[in-house]
């Protein structure tokens, strides 16, 4: 793919839906005009991406005859833009706050497309899920006690799920051992107001094998279900879908090939996302559905021997290619022995893993401004914020840039829409909170903007942006 711009040779290229890779081979001068009037860093998001990752997954569950309920992981992005394509795409949505609550039964969700996830729900979270009739995942007896103390006297059957907390994960804070949860389940099988719906759990990580083996584990716990009287009818195994966020092969090999010298911290960090791991969401699912159960059985055939649904709650999978992080540069500062550091107008906070102590391994795309010459040699550096905080470093690496960046310049961090734009986004040092905007076509089929928010108003708006140029000539779906 060619663009009107530069990556670094440090072999990560960010792999790009055809969508935004057409939009930034395309556009020229636009995102430089869009950072000119909204602020840096700007965060920009194609919400129809969304619909297309879920039915990659859901063509994989319909071809093997799944009953499937996919709810999208609202934490992982406060887009109201995607929250809605969720909803409009058929997807349910797993929230894990009052809020994220509010918002999506603001955009129009019924109750029955609502799984609550979580181990700390506040009473006034757990009265609106009971009053919305949302499926609830109860995390401990203490959380079922609680529940139960909460539920109204009138007439009302609330669904539940208990959260499993797998063998090998006990020094999680989450979910029940298999001995608690079935003390839980008699306390159901006793409260004609609540019905139990089935598992859940939810285990870090990536690997689909520790799925399988969850899955394993809950069966039997299900059969016991079922001998008390109840009528389990899912088995919800959570998030922890892949993304690919660059090439598998590229990925292997800058492991293998990394040194302490490649970070300007003289480390590697511990641990990385699997930014380019082997599989898609599509693939990974493929692995687990034919996993085996036991007595001859995949987990699609027990699923289906059962009439299980499968309960999916992917964040990241579903965020996969819906966004952009533009960052404007400041200044580009020599170091020592030919090195720099690149001052960016946002903080870390926006786009980074070095918060954590890892690093985001995907090289950030460089667009040039103006015509004048610029230096040809080869340019090393690192990237910084604009904070006062020696930690805000978006990038420890060394990337090489073969156009020397300047003042002015944009930086494109691609694919920023799982948790990166703004799961630790704040005002730090009274700096506005990065603007977010839905990418959309004009009337001429022009990229253009109208705002991700959920109120109409200045109020959520008044920062960077002229409300009456946004909305000229566009519907904006996510208003009140």
């Amino acid at each position: 793919m060619t663009f009107h711009g530069h990556k670094p040779n440090a072999g990560l290229s960010p792999v790009l839906s055809p969508e935004i890779a057409g939009f930034l081979a395309e556009n020229g001068t636009l995102p430089n005009e869009w950072i000119d009037r909204h602020g840096s860093p700007l965060n920009l998001i194609w919400p129809g991406q969304l619909a297309k990752n879920l039915a990659a997954m859901e063509a994989v569950l319909a071809e093997r005859r799944i009953a499937h309920a996919v709810y999208y992981g609202a934490k992982v992005n406060k887009s109201p833009g995607l929250m809605a394509t969720a909803l409009k795409a058929g997807a349910g949505i797993d929230v894990s706050s009052l809020y994220e609550l509010q918002d999506a039964l603001h955009l129009g969700a019924d109750g029955g497309k609502l799984v609550a996830t979580g181990p700390a729900k506040s009473r006034a979270f757990h009265e609106a899920l009971i009053d919305c009739q949302a499926l609830i995942s109860v995390d401990s007896p203490e959380e079922l006690d609680d529940l139960i103390a909460r539920l109204p006297d009138r007439e009302c059957v609330q669904p539940v799920l208990l959260r499993l907390q797998p063998a090998g994960h006990e020094k999680s804070r989450f979910g029940m051992p298999a001995p608690r949860l079935r003390a839980c389940l008699a306390r159901i099988a006793a409260e004609k107001r609540l019905r139990f719906d089935g598992l859940h759990f939810h285990i870090s990580g990536y690997a689909w094998k520790k799925r399988a083996e969850a899955l394993r584990e809950a069966a039997p716990l299900i059969a016991e279900a079922r001998a008390m009287g109840l009528a389990p009818r899912m088995i919800d195994i959570g998030g922890g879908l892949p993304a690919q966020y660059v090439d598998p092969h590229a990925y292997r090999a800058h492991l293998q090939a990394q040194r302490p010298d490649d970070y300007r911290t003289g480390r590697v960090p511990s641990a990385f996302y699997p930014y380019g791991g082997a599989l898609s969401a599509a693939d990974w699912l493929r692995h687990l559905l034919d996993a085996p159960m036991g007595d001859g059985l995949s987990v699609a055939d027990y699923l289906k021997r059962e009439a299980l649904t499968l309960g999916l709650e992917p964040g990241r999978a579903l965020a996969d290619q819906t966004a952009l992080t533009l960052f404007r540069i400041l200044r580009v500062k020599a170091l020592t022995a030919g090195d720099h550091v690149i001052f960016v107008e946002g903080s870390s906070f926006s786009a980074c893993e070095t918060w954590f102590s890892s690093e985001f391994l995907v090289d950030p795309v460089l667009l040039p401004t103006g015509r004048s010459a610029r230096l040809l040699r080869p340019v090393r550096a690192y990237i910084a914020g604009h904070s006062c905080l020696d930690e805000d470093v978006l990038c420890n690496r060394w990337l090489t840039f073969p156009v020397a960046p300047r003042a002015g310049d944009i930086l494109v961090c691609a694919n920023t829409g799982g948790y990166q734009m703004d799961l630790l986004a704040n005002e730090f040092h009274r700096h506005p909170m990065p603007g977010r905007l839905r990418v959309v076509q004009d009337s001429n089929g022009q990229p253009a903007l109208v705002p991700d928010s959920l109120t109409r108003g200045a109020h959520a708006l008044q920062h960077h942006w002229p409300v009456d140029r946004l909305y000229a000539g566009h519907d904006d779906p996510c208003a009140e």
